[in-house]
């Protein structure tokens, strides 16, 4: 038993600096990704929206910018965002993951909108709505649940993009686990390290998963029923 607990993984598992490493990076991804997905939902809404309003103008403009930046890499905007722009490491990631996910959003929330029955426009339109009260109260919210799955799987991917942040020097939870890996660096450290990486991503990913299906479960009672 005694040799066991001195092999060098127990020893590394017994150092409080790696869970505080861990830890303070742990902060730092959540807080990007959380930001970016709060940022990027709303953006993506109004894109969504302006691109499929039909307006000439509007929905050209939103066109351009959603063809332009979902075909960008998500590390370049982060990086234009923080070496061209000079925003501090933790902003630079966060607004390159908004500008890139908003785009991709935006797509969900057109695909979604034409998934609605031309009816419940005429159904809007017989009761004197505009087209803003329309979206609000009659389009958007069937058409929410049906785009729930595609949402969560989207912003499960920011949570991992969030990793990106660590080619311009923030201090998230992947490059803590590098800086940590030089620390321990017998090769069975390293692997137990980014194990123990790739289970808390799982768990934050798994958790909102679930949360996000038994959410479309719960809006989607009495709307009739929601392909998976």
């Amino acid at each position: 038993m005694e040799a066991f607990m001195n092999t060098p993984v127990m020893q590394m598992l017994s150092d409080p600096v790696l869970y505080l490493g861990l830890g303070y990076g742990l902060i730092l991804t959540l807080e990007i990704s959380a930001l970016s997905i709060v940022l990027s939902f709303v953006f993506g809404t109004v894109l969504g929206s302006m691109r499929y309003s039909g307006l000439p103008v509007i929905s050209q403009v939103a066109t351009t910018y959603i063809e332009f930046i979902r075909n960008l890499p998500a590390l370049l905007l982060i990086l234009v965002s923080y070496f061209v722009l000079g925003l501090p490491a933790m902003w630079a990631a966060t607004i390159g993951l908004t500008i890139y996910t908003s785009a991709i959003i935006a797509e969900i929330i057109r695909g979604g909108l034409n998934s609605v029955p031309q009816g419940q426009w005429e159904a809007a339109r017989s009761q004197g709505f505009s087209f803003l009260q329309s979206m609000r109260h009659i389009i958007l919210p069937p058409a929410v649940v049906k785009m729930i799955p595609a949402i969560v799987s989207q912003f499960v991917t920011v949570i991992k993009d969030s990793s990106f942040a660590m080619a311009i020097g923030a201090y998230e939870l992947m490059f803590k686990g590098t800086i940590l890996a030089a620390k321990y660096w017998k090769p069975a450290q390293i692997i137990t390290i980014y194990v123990i990486i790739s289970l808390v991503y799982f768990t934050i990913n798994f958790i909102i998963s679930t949360i996000a299906r038994r959410l479309q479960t719960k809006l989607s009672a009495g709307r009739g029923t929601i392909g998976s």
